[in-house]
This record gives C-alpha cells, structure tokens and sequence, in this order.
C-alpha cells in the first residue's frame, strides 16, 4: 500500500497526473463538436486541444471553469471497455461506483453520494443527468451509455443549477446528437472470450435543410463470469453475465438559424440472472464460485423521452427541457447467500434447537413514472456580466413491492405471494418481510447565477437557488390487515423541504495558460419518507435513538481552492483542487431497536478532506503521458450511536431471544438490541478510497499503410470503509489494481478499423465492493470487478 501511494504522488509531482479519463486533452475542440463529430476539426497532434463542457448548464472551457470537472470521451470508454457507470471506477478522482443489492449502483464522490442501498424513495447525493435530464432512479443509469459523445463528471456540491441531490457533484452524459451537416454513421462489431459480443450502430441523415433523423442501436451480450453452484437442476448457474439491448432516436429541427427543437427517445431492456453476490462466509475460495442455491433473477426496462427547444435573442438564449421518464425492475436474490445446510448452522441456536435453512427475496419490483420540466434563460454577448436563470418542476411516483421468505420449512423456491393474497391465507404467516408502497415525490427550484469580469484577470461568480420539495405516498409492511388483501397501504406522514443553497466564486487568470480559483458552494439533498415499518415505535417503547417515519435533509458546505494550467507550448497540462467539506445530517440506512423498523437516519456531522491531480503530457515522438491521482480522507466528528444490523440481530440472540421469540417478550428484546449501539464519532465516512488513481501511456503513429494507437493503461482504487459503522470484517473493502490494453489500426484510404482491447490483463478478483444487506438475515457479500476479458472489434465509419 505505501509503495502505491509513493508511485502515485512520485508520478504526480513529476508530471502533475492526469484524467486519464478525461482524456478531455486528446478531444473535441468544442461541446457542440463533441455532439456532432462532423462539425470539429482535427486536432493538432503537437498540442493539447480545448474541451468544452456543459457545466453549470453552460458551455464552458474545461480549463477556464473555477470549479473541479472531468470529461471522459467516447474514445476513452471504448478503449476501456466501459459499457455503464460502474466502468467509471479510477477513471476520475474521487469517484466511486460501489455495486449494491441488484441492479442498484451507489455512487460517491469525495465520500459523498448515498448511503441508503434499497431505499429507492431516496434521492442521490450524485445527480444523474442524460443531455441535461436528471433521472430519478441510480438502476436506470445502466442505459444511459447509447450514443455516447462524452460523460462529464463535475466534483462537489453543485448549489445552484443542479440543486438538490448533488451534494456529491453531478454526472451529466452527453449523447450525440443529430445534425444537419450531413449523412454520416458508424457500425462496430467485437467478439471476445466469455462469449463476448457487442455491436453497436449509428446514422445520422439530413432531410433538407431544416431536418435531421438520428438513430442508434447497441447490443451487448457475455456469458456469466461467476456461477452459483448449488442450484436445483444445474452446477453452474451463471450469474454476473449481461444480454441488454437499447436504442436511440432523435430528431433535429431547425426552421431558423436562432430556432431549433430535438427530440430524443432511450430505451433499454435487460433480462438476466443478476449480479454476483458472494457471501464473505462462503467456504469455496474461488472468488467466481458461489455456493449458493437460490435462482437469481434481475429484469431492467426503462424508458426516456425527453425534448429541448433553444431560441437565440439578442438579449439572451431561451431553453426549455422536458422529459418523460419510466422504469420497471424486478429483482429476486438469494438474501442468504449460502446453501439449506450452511445458513442453517449459521442461524442454529441452542434456545431453539434449530434455525433457518434460507432467506430469499422472490420478488424486489419497482415502477417509477416521473417527468420533468425545466426553463433557462442564459445570456448572449462578450460583455463582463454573463449569467444564468432558470425554474424547474419534478415530479415522480415510485410504487414497490417486496416479499421476502426466511424459514427453516417451507418451499425455499416459493413464488411471491400475487398482491391479492388474503389476510388470513396461510402462506402470509411464511412471509418474513412484506412490503407494499407508492411515493410521491414534486419539487420545485428556481436559480440564478452570475459571473463578472471585474478585471481582464479578475472574474467573481456569485449564485442561489432556492429548493421547495414535498413528499407524500401510502405504504403497508408485514401485513396488519384483519379482512381482506392481506397489504392494505395506509397514508405516510407527509414531508415538505425548503432550502436556499448557492455559491460564491472566484477566478484569477494568471496568464492566458495558468489560473486560481477559490469557491465555497452549499449542497443539499432532500430529506424524505421511511416505510411504515419505520413507525417510530422505538418512541414509545421510550429509546432515545432509532428510525422515525421521516428523515432530515442533508446538507454539504464546501470549500475548494484550485489551479488549471497549460505549460510547455501547451503540451503538458496540470489541474489541481484542493478541498474541505462540513457535512451535516448524512442520510444512512439503520436497524431500530423494534425488529424490522430498519430506515433512513441521520448521522449529524462529518469533516472531509482532500487533494486532487490531473494532467497530461505531449511526449515527443507520438508519445502521452495521461494520469490522474486523489487523497482524500473523512471522519464523523460528533457523537452519534449508531445499531447495526448485525450486532443487533446478535444481540437480541445473546439475550435468549432469537428468531419469533422476539415477539415473546418484545420490550426486553428490544432493550437488548438497543444496548448494541456503537459512538461512530471517530469512525472513517464511507466509500472514500485514501488513494485512488489511474495513469496510461499510448503512442500513435504512421506505421506501413495505416494508423496504429497503442494504450497501456494502470488503474488503483484503494481500501474504504462500505458503511458507516466501520465493521473490520463487514466493511473494510480492500483495495484492487487493474492494467488494460488497446491497440488499433486504422488503414489508409479505407473507413475500417481494427481493434484489440484487454482489460484487467492479470486477470485479478478486485473486490468492487462489500455490501453489507440491510434488511433480512443481514449478510454480507463481496461484489467483483470482471475477470479477464480479451476481444477483437471491427468498425466502419462515413
């Protein structure tokens, strides 16, 4: 570990490491060139080339923006092999993309992102964006990477033109768009071990002057790269292995220079076993053996429609985006993670002469609708004042419904009991978990932002957003009823948030090439309803601390200092922020005192820290040098006792309660687990590597009748704690390397080219991340990063 450290901070003062990611130093001249190939012009091999992004929902130089942003090119996921979000770990500083129970994605940056895994009424702490539209749901990013320009990721609280739920930052993928330049398009197809194949496809045609047409397709297909092993009727049930589908279409039109409105459709479809959980108790070593016996199965559709009209004025550019968003998945897993035998020692109890043989979720089924409406008026002109001001109404509902067995009889391959289920079928008594709700959620924004040249090297940004959200819904759990269907959901507490965030900026350009920036920003996040499980009955039993029906919002003050510079005859680059957060009220997921009163709390105070590099090299002789390096470091601060899970189901176990003798003699069940409160005052925040880095090498060149690219490329994630109550064997996620390779040769005088591509050569288990289950028997499992994978593409291009 500390010679890794000592590479990264070696290689970062010599050449000040880069966002190899961000490869944004080898890309397009502008955004627009980024959405439309055809409009750009090549690059000057000898220099560095400007990449404009759409921070803070304006076109901006990446290099001339007083705020930490990365932008990692269509390219550069090709070349990585990253096919959605999770493919982003290493790739930009301070980002974490930790794989949770599903198909869900926690994501974080700089320790700040959500921390409430199967609580799909919570709001990220990372906004998700496709072309500008924020998406509800962290399982619908999975089909954002169709048609992809460039992924923009912008670190910290974003405080006023993104708002809520980017108390972390914010991701914003940039599709490409139709045009009316001209006929254009791509094909590629690959092929790889694992039964590896993807092939993807993309037109772009003009109708006239004023109409353009868009469409693309991607497919992307592989065997399991895991198995469970002890599923009826086979050896080798395959998990972890991917069959998706999605498309894209657009429409471009444009009746007047100043006038145009696009229209967009996404839509995904995925049907597979799910992902590899392994059990940390599983006696198999091999990482991608999983002795388990449950079928796992996980099922993703989403839908995105979403349209933007842009009018210019002399006075200011109008912009109206509108979407329309729907999700359905259904998830089942084996929540044990073991086989009849193994779960069934683990849970034994001498009290009981007995335990459980399994603990399953046949069914974890979410359907969101949602839709947004945004309007913006920026300004136009050179003047010193440029700003920013706009409105934006959300609204989204999101219905769930959850069964959950655990027994020691019983049919362990039970379907989910059909929502019409009576109150007294006798199936209800083998549910151990139910759950039937319907939130939702509508929030308003309304923000302004300002930048002023006060001098030609002096520019003060100053902005504020004011943030009105509203929670309503009805839920039912574990079944309550005394005549008819045995959830009968009943009216949650409603919660209504108000909250002024904004920013405060500026910016110093030392030379045409070098400048400083000094910022403080304030996120916030929104707080929210639990289920009814989380009733606050631990308030009447009279413990002090455990889950209420509702949760506070969080909130992140931010304060960064930064320098962006070009050196060299613009051939080298380097970046460098560095930043301290105050963060209040983290939303966490908590076991209560009551058995299955687990919810969202409130941890109230966290201090974090870090520093920051990117930066880049033009070598001579066709060589890049690229990398990217942060150390970061966060802490709870004030005193707040937090209950695990774990400890509480051992706890209540150790006081002669285990299992249904809970409800024998609840009160002292429950003071038994409540005394199991740990002080996470101290305790390191979660998912914040103390080392995180990548650094690549490629050379291009003329060789024989063609182009080669080569890429050597070196990721680092280190170690972080998963959950906040910093168990050592639950939550300590070790750290993983990872090397990949690219090699490509494009032929003279043709359209094609060929393509190796090799990622993780050493084919090593890095452990993604530790999931900790936070509600049934309270497991813990190891997710992997894929093994191996070796393949081949063909591409065309016009």
């Amino acid at each position: 570990m500390r010679n890794k450290t000592l590479l990264f901070a070696a290689g970062a003062s010599t050449l000040a490491m880069i966002p190899a990611t961000a490869v944004a130093q080898q890309i397009v001249g502008a955004a627009s060139a980024a959405a439309d190939p055809a409009a750009g012009t090549a690059p000057d091999p000898d220099q560095l080339d400007d990449i404009v992004v759409t921070a803070e929902k304006r076109d901006v130089n990446l290099q001339k923006a007083p705020l930490s942003v990365s932008a990692v090119t269509a390219a550069s996921l090709s070349e990585a092999n990253v096919t959605e979000i999770t493919g982003l770990n290493g790739l930009v500083p301070g980002l974490v993309v930790a794989r949770s129970g599903g198909g869900e994605r926690m994501v974080s940056i700089r320790g700040v992102g959500s921390e409430t895994p199967e609580n799909t009424n919570t709001q990220p702490g990372v906004s998700f964006h496709v072309d500008g539209v924020y998406i509800f749901n962290s399982i619908a990013a999975n089909a954002a990477f169709i048609d992809v320009a460039q992924v923009e990721v912008l670190r910290g609280p974003q405080g006023t033109t993104f708002g809520q739920g980017s108390t972390g930052g914010t991701i914003n993928v940039v599709t490409q768009q139709p045009s009316l330049e001209g006929l254009s398009g791509n094909a590629n197809l690959g092929f790889g071990n694992y039964d590896f194949i993807k092939a993807d496809a993309a037109i772009n045609v003009p109708l006239g002057s004023t109409f353009a047409i868009r469409g693309a397709v991607q497919h992307l297909a592989h065997d399991g790269y895991a198995t469970a092993t002890a599923v009826a009727g086979t050896d080798d049930y395959e998990l972890d292995q991917q069959d998706e589908t999605g498309w894209k279409v657009g429409a471009l039109w444009a009746p007047a220079d100043n006038f145009s409105i696009t229209l967009n459709t996404i839509q995904y479809r995925s049907d597979t076993h799910g992902p590899a959980q392994k059990n940390i108790l599983d006696p198999d070593p091999d990482p991608r053996r999983l002795t388990q016996d449950y079928p796992g199965r996980s099922i993703i559709n989403t839908e995105l429609y979403y349209g933007v009209a842009k009018l210019d004025t002399a006075f200011a550019t109008i912009k109206s985006i509108t979407s329309y968003q729907k999700l359905y998945s259904k998830q089942a897993w084996d929540a044990d993670g073991l086989t009849g035998d193994l779960f069934y020692d683990l849970t034994y109890s001498p009290l009981t002469f007995g335990g459980d043989r399994y603990d399953h979720v046949p069914l974890w089924q979410s359907r969101t609708k949602s839709w947004t409406q945004e309007v913006n008026l920026s300004s136009n002109g050179d003047g010193p004042l440029s700003w920013i001001a706009g409105g934006v109404y959300l609204w989204s509902k999101n219905s769930q419904y959850i069964v959950e067995y655990r027994d020691a009889d019983g049919d362990p391959l039970a379907p989910a009991l059909p929502l019409d289920t009576a109150w007294n079928d006798p199936l209800v008594d083998t549910i151990a978990y139910a759950e039937l709700s319907s939130i939702t959620r509508e929030a308003w924004a309304g923000y302004f932002e300002s930048s002023y040249d006060v001098t030609d090297a002096l520019t003060l940004t100053g902005g504020v957003r004011y943030n009105h959200d509203k929670y309503s819904g009805e839920s039912a759990s574990n079944g309550a009823a005394t005549s008819g269907t045995y959830l009968q959901p009943l009216p949650t507490p409603g919660l209504t948030t108000k909250k002024w965030t904004g920013k405060a900026a500026a910016k110093y350009q030392l030379t045409p090439s070098n400048m400083v920036y000094f910022s403080y920003t304030r996120g916030f996040k929104p707080g929210g309803l639990n289920a009814s499980a989380a009733n606050g009955a631990r308030a009447l039993l009279g413990f002090d601390n455990g889950t209420e029906p509702t949760y506070k919002p969080e909130t992140v003050d931010a304060f960064e200092i930064g320098t962006k510079n070009r050196f060299l005859n613009n051939t080298a680059q380097l970046n460098v922020s560095a930043f301290l957060y105050n963060y209040k009220n983290m939303q966490f997921l908590e076991e209560d005192p009551v058995l299955y009163g687990e919810g969202t709390s409130n941890a109230p105070s966290a201090r974090i820290y870090g520093v920051e590099m990117e930066g880049s090299w033009l070598l001579a002789d066709h060589w890049k040098l690229e990398g990217s390096v942060s150390f970061l470091h966060g802490e709870f601060n004030e005193d707040y006792f937090a209950l695990d899970p774990v400890r509480a189901s051992e706890a209540q176990i150790a006081a002669g309660f285990p299992g249904y003798l809970f409800w024998s003699n609840f009160y002292a069940a429950a003071v038994a687990r409540d005394a199991a409160r740990q002080n996470i005052n101290g305790n390191n925040v979660p998912k914040i590597p103390n080392v995180q880095g990548t650094a690549s090498l490629s050379y291009t060149n003329q060789v024989g009748p063609g182009r080669v690219t080569a890429k050597a490329q070196y990721l680092y994630r280190g170690k972080y704690q998963y959950r906040l109550f910093n168990e050592s064997a639950s939550d300590t996620t070790p750290d993983y390397s990872q090397v990949n390779l690219f090699l490509k040769y494009e032929p003279d005088n043709t359209k094609l080219s060929l393509s190796l591509t090799v990622t993780n050569l050493f084919d090593k288990a890095g452990v993604n991340s530790r999931f900790s289950d936070p509600y049934g028997s309270a497991q813990t499992y190891n997710t992997y990063v894929p093994p191996r994978q070796v393949f081949g593409s063909i591409g065309y291009s016009f």
